[in-house]
């Protein structure tokens, strides 16, 4: 049997397309390696109806909800493959164990991979009092004493973003001359210290952080935010011919479709998603595989 799509990626983008080309009728296969980027928080914010949920939590309300139409099915097995110039009317999938999987279409899913900074003790903290997104967490670290956290030239954007939760600040560039002269004035004169000087490590118990400790000196913090550097999680995309603009997002329209007849992208792929936004994509891509099958089926 030949699905009418299949879903790489099991997280908030995936899941809804699912739920969608579901309830459309359409014959769909997701894979999820159980391997999502949210995995180290224990909270996920700014989904009405679902605020403060366990991202594990999440995806099991959503799984339940979608083994209600039929025509889904869900398989947490790894993608190891996706070929194309041997099956040019449709797709072909290998998973792991090398079995594989033929579709019309490909929602690409896979989301980021995040490489933090290169700081003693980070993994201890990342996901319990260090976050990347103050939209995500901002709340929960309201005027407390914060760190910001940056080696890239996002680094003013950020401070002044977490700035509007808390105005007591410190920004690092852990050694990176990321902040021009007319950027720190701003900065200093809202009050928000900047430190150019390395961190050596992050100090604190049960993942909340207490100090951080500087070459020559240490301060005393209670969580902040961390830019990463995010890249993709897979590079299908690449071997599928889908054009990406200077920054690496990949190129697509309103309906996740990209430059490669049957390829689309959601969520996470294209650029960091809040929860929300990233199941609306999914949801958008999922009515774009739906809008050009019924093209195909009266052409």
């Amino acid at each position: 049997m030949i699905m009418d799509c299949a879903i790489i990626g099991g997280g908030p983008a995936g899941l809804n397309a699912a739920l969608v080309l579901g309830r459309a009728k359409r014959n769909v296969i997701l894979f999820d390696d159980n391997n999502p980027r949210n995995r180290v928080t224990k909270e996920s914010h700014g989904f009405i109806t679902r605020d403060g949920i366990h991202p594990m939590e999440f995806r099991k309300i959503a799984h339940q909800e979608i083994s209600h139409y039929p025509s889904v099915e869900m398989q947490n097995v790894r993608i190891t493959k996706v070929e194309t110039d041997k099956y040019p009317a449709y797709f072909c999938l290998t998973q792991a164990d090398g079995e594989k999987i033929y579709a019309k279409n490909i929602i690409l899913a896979t989301g980021l991979k995040e490489n933090l900074p290169a700081i003693n003790g980070i993994n201890d903290f990342y996901g319990k009092s260090l976050f990347n997104c103050p939209y995500c967490d901002g709340w929960e670290l309201r005027n407390k004493p914060l760190i910001v956290i940056s080696e890239q030239q996002n680094v003013f954007h950020l401070t002044t973003m977490v700035w509007n939760w808390s105005q007591d600040l410190i920004v690092c560039t852990n050694g990176q001359q990321n902040l021009n002269r007319k950027q720190k004035e701003k900065l200093e004169q809202k009050g928000i210290q900047v430190q150019d000087q390395k961190i050596i490590s992050l100090v604190g118990k049960d993942g909340q952080l207490e100090r951080v400790i500087f070459e020559n000196h240490e301060v005393q913090r209670m969580g902040g935010f961390i830019s990463p550097r995010l890249i993709q999680a897979s590079s299908f995309h690449e071997l599928l011919g889908c054009e990406a603009d200077d920054q690496g997002k990949i190129i697509k329209d309103d309906f996740g479709r990209t430059n490669i007849k049957g390829v689309y992208v959601a969520g996470d792929t294209i650029t960091p998603s809040h929860l929300i936004s990233s199941a609306a994509e999914g949801s958008r891509a999922a009515m774009g595989v739906n809008a050009d099958l019924t093209e195909r089926e009266f052409a």
